[in-house]
């Protein structure tokens, strides 16, 4: 009997240590490897890969340069064409990606406009705030487009941008921030306090750029309020529909935005 429980813990030792050297192995694979050599399929001569990661497709497209092939992801490609993609849920990962991107076009042309792509149904407070506040602060006008749905924090984002725009079948949604407490009454309270003084400064935030008084802001605030883009323009959330984007005559690298 015990001799057979000595072989079972030795036999689950082996198993546990071999699991242990696969799992090594493959955590210094992913290391080691490039986004592109994770999952990478090429067709022929085409100049498109795709990478798979964490089961999310993403393009890659490559292109010819005076010193070989270059490999981009499609973000990556579209960042260079100053456009950058808000599509998601807004969360602290995601407003650390933004706000580096947009600092970084700043950087790289401070008096180029940028244009952001927005798809949301909205997310954390601290983390769209994190974004708006980035927005006004650099120097390059940045260009709001909604596609989808811009909603809750989404559609501050939208309302936040230089020009503001919108695609035809985007709707847009406004209302008041959401929250829950824990604890003692004492910090419930603090908790209450604190989403009551984040209320009325989205408010604020929302009078001042569509120009609505703060009583039809706080109406529309207090419960969910949907919107096609033609009620948003109406409202002052957005500036202009896009219906169909036109082709300059000579277009320039990093005029990615939309041509009225």
């Amino acid at each position: 009997m015990w001799c057979s429980k000595v072989s079972s813990s030795l036999s689950r030792r082996s198993m546990m240590a071999t699991s242990s050297r696969v799992l090594g192995q493959a955590s210094t694979t992913l290391l080691n490897s490039s986004p592109a050599a994770l999952a990478q399929t090429t067709t022929g001569n085409s100049s498109n890969t795709t990478i798979t990661k964490r089961n999310v497709t993403v393009p890659t497209v490559l292109e010819q340069g005076t010193t070989g092939e270059r490999a981009f992801d499609i973000y990556s490609r579209l960042l260079r064409e100053r456009i950058i993609c808000v599509h998601g849920e807004v969360t602290d990962t995601m407003a650390s990606l933004v706000t580096a991107q947009l600092l970084f076009l700043e950087a790289e042309a401070p008096k180029k406009p940028l244009y952001m792509y927005i798809n949301s149904p909205g997310g954390s407070v601290t983390a769209g705030l994190a974004i708006y506040d980035t927005m006004q602060y650099i120097n390059p006008e940045v260009h709001t487009i909604a596609m989808g749905q811009a909603a809750s924090m989404g559609s501050l984002l939208l309302c936040g941008g230089h020009v503001r725009m919108a695609l035809p079948n985007a709707r847009i949604m406004l209302h008041q921030p959401s929250g829950g407490a824990q604890g003692m009454a004492s910090d419930i309270q603090i908790q209450a306090q604190n989403i009551l003084d984040v209320r009325k400064r989205l408010n604020d935030l929302y009078v001042f750029h569509t120009g609505q008084p703060l009583e039809r802001i706080e109406q529309v605030m207090d419960r969910d309020t949907f919107m096609d883009v033609h009620q948003a323009k109406e409202f002052g959330v957005i500036d202009t529909v896009l219906e169909k984007r036109l082709i300059p005559e000579t277009p320039e690298e990093g005029e990615g935005g939309p041509q009225e």
